[in-house]
């Protein structure tokens, strides 16, 4: 068991994990906003976070390592649920949208100073994310037109969904994502348009500012 955190630890713990979920909301918002509003939402002065991160490039980069190691969690959790593939991909789409974790990655790529350590977390988020689709298109779950790139750019589309309100467009978010899952069943359906993104279109996102 670890020792419990001194004062001024517990305290900067405290200050990191406000900073995170404010920037959180304040780039899944706009991610052009400046590091003061991030600095206003979690209620701290501006010196703190510089004292953190470096600049804004640095609360990016944390911000979206931070959303591709819960995607990476969840994506695992699915990839261990025994129960029946649909069951346990739907569920691994729900608890994305609920925890912004994936949008918000993909929403950050290419907009901070990418390191080894970011880069290597997406490719395993790529890499996973691919495998849990593989799983679920073998056990005939999902139409056969539609690629794992396809399911990525129609769960940043959900997430874009933010109203005014108490939940902030959550009730919408699920809304809009049961209509997607029920589009994404295999059955009679309208055939898809046109082409899937290119292979490496969304991966190129990542590349844009290479360190």
């Amino acid at each position: 068991m670890s020792a419990p955190l001194s004062g001024r630890r517990a305290q900067a713990a405290r200050n990191d994990g406000r900073i995170l979920a404010a920037a959180r909301d304040v780039f899944l918002a706009d991610p052009e906003a400046p590091i003061s509003a991030v600095a206003a939402r979690a209620g701290v002065g501006i010196s703190a976070l510089y004292r953190r991160y470096d600049g804004k490039d640095g609360l990016l980069r944390a911000l979206a390592v931070d959303g591709l190691e819960r995607y990476v969690a969840d994506l695992e959790a699915a990839l261990a649920d025994e129960r029946d593939a649909w069951t346990a991909y739907s569920e691994f789409l729900a608890r994305v949208v609920d925890g912004g974790s994936q949008a918000l990655a993909q929403r950050l790529a290419g907009t901070f100073t990418v390191t080894s350590e970011s880069t290597a977390l997406a490719r395993r988020a790529g890499r996973l994310a691919e495998q849990l689709f593989s799983r679920t298109v073998r056990a005939g779950a999902l139409r056969d037109d539609i690629t794992v790139d396809d399911v990525t750019v129609l769960l940043e589309m959900v997430m874009e969904v933010s109203l005014p309100g108490a939940d902030g467009g959550a009730a919408l978010r699920h809304r809009y994502l049961t209509v997607v899952l029920d589009a994404l069943r295999p059955g009679d359906r309208l055939p898809l348009p046109g082409r899937p993104p290119a292979p490496g279109a969304l991966a190129a996102r990542w590349r844009a500012r290479a360190r």
